[in-house]
């Protein structure tokens, strides 16, 4: 066989070992765009979770922040949380820095993380997590204080937690956090 016919052939083979494996890999792409493979070709993800709640409460920003940035007024809510009526934490007091960078500990132990961002009675950011997450694993929480008459919404936002553990947390922080928090408020103004 001449050259020049084993080159031809040699393009024809490249070519059809390129049209197969570009069929197999499109097919492939088409079977795994579940959420298995959320991350496009850049490795941008457009799956992730994130926890957006927006509860409100019937008292001002100041008292909020506190309760939420106070070791003795946060151990009053945990001891109302569904977590603390149930038996699921042990009875590690909370422990929470006043300071950015400062560290927290909260229901027990069973929450950690360091401030990020405290903007007296009007935003927390958190660096968040679960005791039974992989070591190095921390979400991102933020509450934004938001005045409502005499009262306070919180617009808050989990991201960058665990996959899987969305349902979880929300259901976590309505329980633990935001009806705790009312129970709080309540018994504080009577």
């Amino acid at each position: 066989m001449s050259d020049h016919n084993q080159l031809s052939s040699l393009a024809q083979a490249t070519t059809r070992r390129q049209v197969v494996g570009g069929f197999a890999a499109g097919f492939l792409g088409l079977v795994c765009s579940g959420d298995a493979w959320a991350a496009d070709e850049s490795g941008l993800s457009h799956s992730a979770e994130v926890i957006h709640q927006e509860p409100t409460f019937s008292a001002d920003r100041k008292r909020i922040y506190q309760a939420l940035t106070d070791a003795t007024h946060f151990e009053q809510v945990v001891q109302l949380s569904a977590a603390k009526q149930s038996g699921e934490i042990g009875t590690t007091p909370a422990e929470i820095s006043p300071e950015v960078g400062g560290a927290f500990t909260l229901f027990g132990g069973h929450i950690s993380g360091r401030h990020l961002e405290l903007i007296p009675n009007k935003r927390i950011v958190q660096a968040w997590r679960v005791q039974s997450w992989k070591p190095g694993e921390y979400s991102i929480v933020r509450f934004d204080l938001v005045e409502q008459g005499s009262g306070t919404k919180i617009v808050f936002d989990h991201k960058a937690f665990p996959e899987g553990q969305g349902q979880h947390l929300a259901a976590g922080w309505k329980a633990n956090y935001w009806a705790a928090l009312d129970k709080y408020l309540a018994r504080a103004a009577s």
